[in-house]
């Protein structure tokens, strides 16, 4: 049968990570080794594949979706993740290419465009939730945990504050235009159809609000930064000592409290909230000034995470992820859209 890439975005996502697969198999070519048990892991934004060398060592190889980010972005997210891992910070070591690239440009049959592919290590661990579920921790390993990922994503920013990275570092930004403006960077989250009249009011007055105290807060260094932005369970891994952070495709410039949020945003229902968000103040601050100011900005952000998964929801209403939380998403969003409007 006669393989034609440009039905590609009109199959299933089953039948599009299969093409993927076959990419990948071409992709490691251009990396030291032989590889096999080649599987899919993850098939998002990005497809993620795992392969064995020789060795029995693990890798992670990443597909990019095509058009969400330049060459040069990627380029940027890879060389802050070597900066980090300099600076101590568990992070997935980058593997370059037979020719010293961190990035590969990968064309296969079957797949419309030239795909950006690169390697990482395997990181040992396991995550430790999910986004649907939240953390699996409970009771009395709650606040240690929550401690640690406070302490982790203090060690991330004090990085950023002590680096002076290169001029042609380039990544998005989840800045006042990019959650607020008239094309955010995950989608105009109040146009989403499924939305009623009422929570369209709620939803835009509380963007009005947001606006004005994005401006009043502003984008001091002790406040905004270069952020991972995707602080949520299954992006930290945990092997009982250490915690490792993985998945940087939404790393960009934002504020210090827009991360927290992120850490925060999938337990919001948990019984035991409170306790594990003082906890997580608490492992920030043990090693990173954080203002009463601004903890105090919780709600806002909390509504801005909320108001960017709306938005890829908008963007991305085929998904199965989409359709799972789509409703617990919008829910959320607008309660928080009104507690921030109370407050």
């Amino acid at each position: 049968m006669t393989i034609i890439a440009e039905d590609f975005y009109a199959l299933s996502p089953d039948d599009q990570l299969e093409r993927l697969h076959q990419l990948a198999h071409v992709a490691l070519d251009q990396w030291h080794g032989t590889f096999e048990r080649v599987t899919p892991v993850k098939y998002r934004e990005n497809a993620v594949f795992s392969a064995y060398d020789g060795d029995g060592r693990r890798f992670a190889l990443r597909i990019h979706r095509y058009g969400y980010h330049l060459d040069a972005a990627l380029r940027s997210e890879l060389l802050w993740m070597q900066e980090l891992a300099a600076h101590g910070v568990q992070v997935p070591p980058v593997v370059p290419t037979r020719d010293g690239a961190t990035l590969a440009m990968i064309e296969c049959p079957g797949v419309p465009e030239v795909r950006r592919v690169d390697m990482l290590e395997w990181l040992a661990g396991e995550p430790i939730g999910t986004s649907e579920e939240g953390v699996t921790a409970s009771g009395a390993a709650v606040g240690p945990l929550y401690e640690r990922i406070g302490h982790l994503a203090a060690r991330v920013h004090d990085q950023v504050a002590s680096w002076n990275c290169p001029a042609d570092f380039t990544r998005h930004a989840w800045d006042l235009d990019g959650l607020l403006g008239s094309d955010p960077v995950w989608g105009r989250f109040w146009e989403l159809p499924s939305l009623t009249s009422d929570q369209q009011r709620i939803i835009e007055a509380a963007r009005e609000r947001a606006r004005a105290d994005l401006l009043a807060f502003g984008t001091d260094a002790d406040r905004y930064g270069l952020i991972h932005a995707d602080f949520v369970p299954e992006n930290l891994l945990d092997d009982g000592q250490t915690l490792r952070l993985i998945d940087f495709d939404d790393s960009g410039y934002g504020w210090h409290m827009f991360e927290i949020a992120t850490a925060l945003y999938f337990n919001l229902d948990r019984p035991d909230y409170p306790l594990l968000r003082d906890a997580l103040f608490r492992g920030y601050r043990s090693a990173r000034a954080l203002p009463e100011s601004h903890e105090a900005l919780l709600p806002l952000f909390l509504f801005l995470r909320g108001t960017t998964y709306m938005g890829w929801l908008q963007t991305r209403p085929e998904t199965q992820t989409a359709q799972e939380i789509g409703p617990l998403i919008v829910a959320r969003t607008c309660a928080l859209a009104e507690a921030y409007l109370a407050g």
